[in-house]
């Protein structure tokens, strides 16, 4: 079992097709079939198994691919601390959305402008979409509310903020959860982080919202709470810096409960020198 084996295995397993990896890594399907069956054959264990043109990874790739991932960001990190090479090459990403929209553009920039070459990927969805992405090797770290939980994460605290409830202008006072115990919600898919605070912030006091009606963006949410259909809960920087802000009344949350870091998180061993880079940026914006 080689580096350049597991590369292709990897991007098999990434792609679901030997045709799609191929064209990623710049090779023949014929050389990406021939290292593949090399390498099961040297594992003596399938690693897919085969559907027409699809391949679907067995127990036994998914035990693989998770050390694979490891070890080739390993390699990269041992490569470039030996050559002292400077940030380059693609970096992945991600991000929760009002943290890319609010946050990272400047942030960005001045990366853009300390390191031109590096390759910056930026991806944005939920916070639970964000956590699948580092694992399966999407992203190389992404930007969500911390500090992580999961023992195989690691990060920093990158910005604080602050999560407010909005209601319509003409809206009685939001005291507690318990005052608007039933009322509809609006809010992202299960999967958001923000989304379950919002709903333990209900079950804090034994109070549930009634229908919880999903939304896209928050655009779409600032639309339908400032007509009166409903409340939700949002971050305040996002709301400062969106046109039709002045058509919701903003509620703070009481005891600090609304107040949260956003973190830089990443896979404990896969800190390339790009991710570095961006560390030791955010540490100095914070002194």
């Amino acid at each position: 079992m080689d580096l350049t084996q597991l590369e292709v295995f990897r991007a098999v397993a990434e792609e679901g097709s030997v045709t799609a990896a191929a064209e990623r890594l710049h090779r023949v399907p014929s050389n990406i079939s021939t290292r593949l069956r090399q390498l099961e054959e040297d594992l003596g264990t399938p690693l897919f198994s085969r559907e027409k043109l699809r391949l679907h990874i067995t127990d036994a790739g998914r035990t693989l691919l998770d050390y694979a991932i490891r070890i080739l960001a390993l390699t990269e990190e041992a490569r470039q601390r030996v050559t002292h090479q400077q940030p380059a090459g693609i970096f992945t990403l991600g991000a929760i959305e009002s943290t890319a929209a609010v946050r990272l553009p400047q942030l960005i920039a001045r990366y853009h402008q300390q390191w031109p070459d590096v390759e910056l990927d930026l991806s944005t969805g939920p916070s639970g979409d964000m956590t699948d992405g580092l694992f399966s090797g999407r992203f190389s770290a992404v930007f969500i509310d911390g500090p992580p939980k999961h023992p195989q994460l690691d990060g920093v605290a990158a910005f604080a903020e602050e999560m407010v409830l909005i209601s319509s202008l003409n809206h009685p006072p939001v005291p507690n959860a318990a005052s608007v115990s039933g009322s509809t919600i609006y809010a992202f898919r299960a999967n958001c982080s923000y989304r379950r605070r919002f709903e333990n912030w209900f079950a804090a006091e034994h109070a549930a919202p009634g229908k919880i009606f999903e939304m896209e963006s928050y655009h779409g949410i600032l639309a339908c709470v400032s007509a009166g259909a409903g409340l939700a809960m949002v971050p305040r920087s996002m709301l400062e810096s969106m046109p039709g802000r002045e058509s919701v009344a903003a509620w703070p949350l009481a005891e600090d409960a609304g107040l949260l870091d956003i973190w830089l998180v990443w896979r404990k061993g896969y800190a390339s020198g790009n991710l570095r880079a961006m560390v030791a940026m955010l540490e100095d914006a914070s002194q």
